[in-house]
Protein backbone atom coordinates (compact mmCIF):
# COMPACT_ATOMS: atom_id res chain seq x y z
CA UNK A 1 0.00 0.00 0.00
CA UNK A 2 2.91 2.36 0.70
CA UNK A 3 4.26 1.56 -2.76
CA UNK A 4 0.93 2.47 -4.37
CA UNK A 5 0.65 5.68 -2.37
CA UNK A 6 4.09 6.75 -3.59
CA UNK A 7 3.26 5.71 -7.13
CA UNK A 8 0.23 7.98 -7.13
CA UNK A 9 2.26 10.95 -5.90
CA UNK A 10 5.49 10.69 -7.87
CA UNK A 11 5.67 11.07 -11.63
CA UNK A 12 9.28 9.86 -11.81
CA UNK A 13 8.37 6.67 -9.97
CA UNK A 14 5.46 5.99 -12.33
CA UNK A 15 7.76 6.48 -15.31
CA UNK A 16 10.47 4.22 -13.88
CA UNK A 17 7.98 1.49 -13.00
CA UNK A 18 6.01 1.82 -16.25
CA UNK A 19 2.67 1.62 -14.46
CA UNK A 20 0.00 4.01 -13.20
CA UNK A 21 -2.92 3.71 -10.79
CA UNK A 22 -6.61 4.02 -11.67
CA UNK A 23 -9.57 4.11 -9.33
CA UNK A 24 -13.27 3.39 -9.65
CA UNK A 25 -15.57 0.89 -11.33
CA UNK A 26 -15.64 2.60 -14.74
CA UNK A 27 -11.88 2.95 -15.03
CA UNK A 28 -11.41 -0.66 -13.94
CA UNK A 29 -14.09 -2.06 -16.25
CA UNK A 30 -12.76 -0.24 -19.33
CA UNK A 31 -9.08 -1.02 -18.78
CA UNK A 32 -7.78 -3.52 -21.36
CA UNK A 33 -7.25 -6.78 -19.49
CA UNK A 34 -3.75 -7.24 -20.83
CA UNK A 35 -2.75 -3.86 -19.40
CA UNK A 36 -3.91 -4.57 -15.84
CA UNK A 37 -1.09 -5.66 -13.53
CA UNK A 38 -2.67 -5.74 -10.06
CA UNK A 39 -6.15 -5.24 -8.61
CA UNK A 40 -7.01 -4.17 -5.07
CA UNK A 41 -10.55 -4.06 -3.69
CA UNK A 42 -12.07 -3.16 -0.35
CA UNK A 43 -13.96 -5.74 1.68
CA UNK A 44 -17.21 -3.91 1.01
CA UNK A 45 -16.59 -3.74 -2.74
CA UNK A 46 -15.90 -7.48 -2.87
CA UNK A 47 -19.24 -8.21 -1.25
CA UNK A 48 -21.28 -5.73 -3.31
CA UNK A 49 -19.77 -6.24 -6.79
CA UNK A 50 -18.76 -9.89 -7.21
CA UNK A 51 -19.85 -9.79 -10.87
CA UNK A 52 -17.13 -7.26 -11.74
CA UNK A 53 -14.47 -9.42 -10.17
CA UNK A 54 -15.50 -12.76 -11.67
CA UNK A 55 -12.54 -14.53 -13.27
CA UNK A 56 -10.05 -11.93 -12.03
CA UNK A 57 -7.23 -12.25 -9.53
CA UNK A 58 -7.26 -9.53 -6.88
CA UNK A 59 -6.24 -8.66 -3.36
CA UNK A 60 -8.73 -7.68 -0.68
CA UNK A 61 -7.84 -4.95 1.83
CA UNK A 62 -9.87 -3.23 4.50
CA UNK A 63 -12.08 -0.28 3.54
CA UNK A 64 -9.96 1.99 5.74
CA UNK A 65 -6.69 0.98 4.11
CA UNK A 66 -7.96 1.52 0.57
CA UNK A 67 -9.46 4.87 1.56
CA UNK A 68 -6.16 5.95 3.07
CA UNK A 69 -4.32 5.71 -0.26
CA UNK A 70 -7.18 6.90 -2.46
CA UNK A 71 -6.80 10.14 -4.41
CA UNK A 72 -10.56 10.78 -4.31
CA UNK A 73 -12.80 12.09 -1.53
CA UNK A 74 -15.32 9.30 -2.00
CA UNK A 75 -13.38 6.20 -3.15
CA UNK A 76 -15.42 3.48 -4.83
CA UNK A 77 -13.47 0.63 -3.30
CA UNK A 78 -11.42 -0.57 -6.25
CA UNK A 79 -7.97 0.43 -7.45
CA UNK A 80 -5.72 -1.20 -10.02
CA UNK A 81 -2.24 -0.76 -11.41
CA UNK A 82 -2.13 -0.51 -15.18
CA UNK A 83 0.74 -0.77 -17.65
CA UNK A 84 1.58 2.52 -19.36
CA UNK A 85 0.86 2.36 -23.08
CA UNK A 86 3.51 3.67 -25.48
CA UNK A 87 3.06 4.93 -29.03
CA UNK A 88 5.34 6.02 -31.83
CA UNK A 89 4.57 9.33 -33.54
CA UNK A 90 3.75 7.44 -36.72
CA UNK A 91 0.92 5.65 -34.92
CA UNK A 92 -0.89 8.97 -34.51
CA UNK A 93 -1.01 9.52 -38.28
CA UNK A 94 -3.96 8.23 -40.32
CA UNK A 95 -3.31 9.62 -43.77
CA UNK A 96 -5.91 12.22 -44.76
CA UNK A 97 -7.84 11.47 -41.55
CA UNK A 98 -4.98 12.70 -39.38
CA UNK A 99 -6.42 15.03 -36.73
CA UNK A 100 -3.99 15.99 -33.96
CA UNK A 101 -3.91 18.15 -30.86
CA UNK A 102 -0.43 19.47 -30.02
CA UNK A 103 0.08 20.84 -26.52
CA UNK A 104 2.83 23.07 -25.15
CA UNK A 105 3.26 23.38 -21.38
CA UNK A 106 -0.32 22.62 -20.31
CA UNK A 107 -0.18 22.61 -16.49
CA UNK A 108 -3.63 21.73 -15.20
CA UNK A 109 -4.26 17.96 -14.87
CA UNK A 110 -8.00 18.45 -15.34
CA UNK A 111 -7.47 20.38 -18.56
CA UNK A 112 -5.22 17.70 -20.00
CA UNK A 113 -7.59 14.90 -19.08
CA UNK A 114 -10.56 16.79 -20.51
CA UNK A 115 -8.66 17.38 -23.75
CA UNK A 116 -8.09 13.65 -24.17
CA UNK A 117 -11.71 12.85 -23.39
CA UNK A 118 -13.03 15.53 -25.75
CA UNK A 119 -10.48 14.51 -28.33
CA UNK A 120 -11.84 10.99 -28.37
CA UNK A 121 -15.35 12.37 -28.84
CA UNK A 122 -14.21 14.61 -31.68
CA UNK A 123 -12.34 11.80 -33.40
CA UNK A 124 -8.74 12.93 -33.02
CA UNK A 125 -6.11 10.51 -34.22
CA UNK A 126 -3.81 11.44 -31.34
CA UNK A 127 -2.46 13.99 -28.87
CA UNK A 128 1.13 15.26 -28.91
CA UNK A 129 2.56 17.04 -25.86
CA UNK A 130 5.92 18.39 -24.80
CA UNK A 131 7.78 17.28 -21.68
CA UNK A 132 6.78 20.47 -19.84
CA UNK A 133 3.12 19.47 -20.00
CA UNK A 134 1.72 18.01 -16.78
CA UNK A 135 2.18 14.26 -16.41
CA UNK A 136 -0.50 12.43 -18.35
CA UNK A 137 -0.54 9.72 -15.67
CA UNK A 138 -1.21 12.08 -12.78
CA UNK A 139 -4.23 10.57 -10.93
CA UNK A 140 -6.29 13.75 -11.51
CA UNK A 141 -5.51 13.65 -15.23
CA UNK A 142 -6.38 9.97 -15.46
CA UNK A 143 -9.68 10.56 -13.67
CA UNK A 144 -10.54 13.45 -16.01
CA UNK A 145 -10.02 11.28 -19.10
CA UNK A 146 -12.96 9.08 -18.00
CA UNK A 147 -11.35 6.11 -19.75
CA UNK A 148 -10.09 7.87 -22.89
CA UNK A 149 -6.52 7.27 -21.70
CA UNK A 150 -7.03 3.67 -22.83
CA UNK A 151 -8.09 4.63 -26.35
CA UNK A 152 -6.48 7.88 -27.50
CA UNK A 153 -2.92 7.48 -28.83
CA UNK A 154 -0.44 10.03 -27.49
CA UNK A 155 3.18 11.02 -27.96
CA UNK A 156 5.39 12.93 -25.52
CA UNK A 157 7.91 14.90 -27.57
CA UNK A 158 11.44 15.33 -26.19
CA UNK A 159 11.90 18.08 -28.78
CA UNK A 160 8.60 19.70 -29.74
CA UNK A 161 9.91 21.87 -32.60
CA UNK A 162 11.55 18.83 -34.18
CA UNK A 163 8.33 16.83 -33.79
CA UNK A 164 6.29 19.58 -35.45
CA UNK A 165 8.76 19.60 -38.34
CA UNK A 166 8.33 15.84 -38.72
CA UNK A 167 4.58 16.30 -38.91
CA UNK A 168 4.87 19.06 -41.49
CA UNK A 169 7.07 16.77 -43.58
CA UNK A 170 4.05 14.42 -43.60
CA UNK A 171 1.94 17.25 -45.07
CA UNK A 172 0.11 17.92 -41.81
CA UNK A 173 -1.22 21.49 -41.76
CA UNK A 174 -0.50 23.09 -38.38
CA UNK A 175 -2.80 25.76 -36.92
CA UNK A 176 -1.88 27.73 -33.80
CA UNK A 177 -4.61 28.97 -31.46
CA UNK A 178 -3.44 32.52 -30.80
CA UNK A 179 -5.02 35.74 -29.55
CA UNK A 180 -3.27 37.55 -32.41
CA UNK A 181 -4.51 35.14 -35.04
CA UNK A 182 -5.49 36.75 -38.32
CA UNK A 183 -8.22 34.23 -39.18
CA UNK A 184 -11.29 33.08 -37.27
CA UNK A 185 -11.08 29.46 -36.14
CA UNK A 186 -13.93 28.33 -38.41
CA UNK A 187 -12.48 29.78 -41.64
CA UNK A 188 -9.70 27.30 -42.64
CA UNK A 189 -10.42 23.93 -44.23
CA UNK A 190 -9.62 21.15 -41.74
CA UNK A 191 -10.71 18.22 -43.87
CA UNK A 192 -7.15 17.24 -44.71
CA UNK A 193 -4.28 16.33 -42.39
CA UNK A 194 -4.67 18.80 -39.54
CA UNK A 195 -3.02 19.64 -36.20
CA UNK A 196 -4.01 22.28 -33.66
CA UNK A 197 -1.39 23.92 -31.43
CA UNK A 198 -2.43 25.05 -27.95
CA UNK A 199 -0.24 26.60 -25.30
CA UNK A 200 0.04 27.15 -21.57
CA UNK A 201 -3.09 28.29 -19.73
CA UNK A 202 -1.52 31.59 -18.66
CA UNK A 203 1.12 32.36 -21.27
CA UNK A 204 -0.27 30.73 -24.37
CA UNK A 205 2.11 29.45 -27.02
CA UNK A 206 5.76 30.42 -27.04
CA UNK A 207 6.83 32.61 -29.96
CA UNK A 208 8.99 29.85 -31.37
CA UNK A 209 6.21 27.25 -31.44
CA UNK A 210 3.56 29.69 -32.67
CA UNK A 211 5.97 30.73 -35.42
CA UNK A 212 6.09 27.18 -36.75
CA UNK A 213 2.37 27.14 -37.54
CA UNK A 214 1.08 27.42 -41.09
CA UNK A 215 -1.52 29.87 -39.78
CA UNK A 216 -2.62 31.45 -36.51
CA UNK A 217 -6.31 31.27 -35.75
CA UNK A 218 -8.42 32.90 -33.07
CA UNK A 219 -11.72 32.26 -31.35
CA UNK A 220 -13.90 35.41 -31.42
CA UNK A 221 -14.71 36.93 -28.03
CA UNK A 222 -17.73 39.02 -27.16
CA UNK A 223 -18.15 41.18 -24.06
CA UNK A 224 -15.07 41.64 -21.90
CA UNK A 225 -13.81 38.05 -22.07
CA UNK A 226 -10.16 37.91 -23.15
CA UNK A 227 -9.78 34.17 -23.60
CA UNK A 228 -11.34 30.79 -22.88
CA UNK A 229 -10.21 27.90 -20.71
CA UNK A 230 -7.57 25.87 -22.58
CA UNK A 231 -9.70 22.72 -22.63
CA UNK A 232 -12.72 24.66 -23.91
CA UNK A 233 -10.63 26.22 -26.69
CA UNK A 234 -9.27 22.81 -27.67
CA UNK A 235 -12.81 21.42 -27.74
CA UNK A 236 -14.04 24.13 -30.10
CA UNK A 237 -11.17 23.54 -32.52
CA UNK A 238 -11.39 19.75 -32.51
CA UNK A 239 -15.15 19.76 -32.99
CA UNK A 240 -14.92 22.30 -35.81
CA UNK A 241 -12.66 19.85 -37.65
CA UNK A 242 -15.12 17.07 -36.79
CA UNK A 243 -18.05 19.15 -38.13
CA UNK A 244 -16.29 19.94 -41.39
CA UNK A 245 -15.34 16.33 -41.97
CA UNK A 246 -18.85 15.05 -41.28
CA UNK A 247 -20.32 17.54 -43.76
CA UNK A 248 -17.66 16.74 -46.35
CA UNK A 249 -18.53 13.02 -46.38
Amino acid sequence: MKYIAQLMKKSKMRKNEGVFAVEGRKMFAEAPREWVREIYVSETFQKEHPELLAGREYEVVSDAVLKSISDTKTPQGILCLVKMPEYRLEELLRGEQTHLLILESIQDPGNLGTMLRTGEGAGVSGVVMDEDTVDLFNPKTIRSTMGSIYRVPFFVAENLPETIERLKEQQVAVYAAHLKGDRQYDEPDYCGRTAFLLGNEGRGLSERIAGMADACIKIPMEGQVESLNAAVSASLLMYEANRQRRHRI
